[in-house]
């Protein structure tokens, strides 16, 4: 891989990765919600899964789904699959505050 490309590539991956995108909003959240140790399984897998996926893209992960367009079936069954999960987990309603304090506090 030329220089000039892998340098584009890092500092796609830096920026992407410390702006206030859909995972990070969702991290706060959870760590407002139910505190550091119990969010820190979340915060784990949204850090190993921008890796893997840095990863697969810097192991031509497009030319694969090229070759076997089976493999791409797939991955669009599984993201629309993952998006219906995301769209009924919106449309849950939160629980209600226990009487004498908050979410937060009955959480911890």
């Amino acid at each position: 891989m030329p220089l000039d490309l892998l340098l584009a590539l890092l500092l796609f991956a830096f920026v992407t990765s410390i702006t206030p995108g859909p995972n990070n909003l969702m991290l706060l959240a959870s760590g407002v919600n139910f505190g550091l140790r119990r969010t820190l399984p979340h915060i784990l897998g949204v850090g190993i899964g921008f890796a893997v996926m840095v990863a697969l893209v810097g192991l031509r992960l497009g030319q694969v789904l090229e070759a076997w367009p089976q493999a791409y079936t797939a991955m669009r069954v599984g993201s629309g699959h993952e998006n219906a999960l995301g769209v009924r987990s919106g449309r849950t309603e939160a629980e209600p505050a226990p009487p004498g304090g908050s979410a937060c506090r009955a959480a911890a």
